[in-house]
């Protein structure tokens, strides 16, 4: 069984930036969707962004301009560059990947923004 690690999170004043990165405990087969999700208290789970085998990105429009998705295969790590955080970005965010076979999730972490 693959486990994802995230690591990043925190505590950020509004206007600052945190990177989130999502490490697999061992290699895995390099066509997968990666992912970021997020879930605030009281609110359903949603998708942030994603990316691709092939590098193509998708965000929701919340986050355009300021999140960036990335992903380093050799490293079989990924990332999630979060810049002029607001208030509403606070939620536990988790990394998701899924390819055709496999389906793995991270347990989640932090990240608080104050106003």
């Amino acid at each position: 069984q693959v486990q994802l690690v995230e690591s990043g999170g925190g505590l950020v004043q509004a206007g600052g930036s945190l990177r989130l990165s999502c490490a697999a405990s061992r290699m895995i087969s390099r066509q997968h969707v990666m992912s970021w999700y997020r879930q605030a208290p009281g609110k359903q789970r949603e998708l942030v962004a994603s990316i691709t085998s092939f590098g193509t990105t998708q965000y929701v429009d919340s986050v355009k301009g300021r999140f960036t998705i990335s992903r380093d295969d050799a490293k079989n790590t990924g990332y999630l560059q979060m810049n002029s955080l607001k208030p509403e970005d606070t939620a536990v965010y988790y990394c998701n990947r899924r390819g055709v076979a496999f389906n793995y999730w991270g347990q989640g972490t932090q990240v608080t923004v104050s106003s």
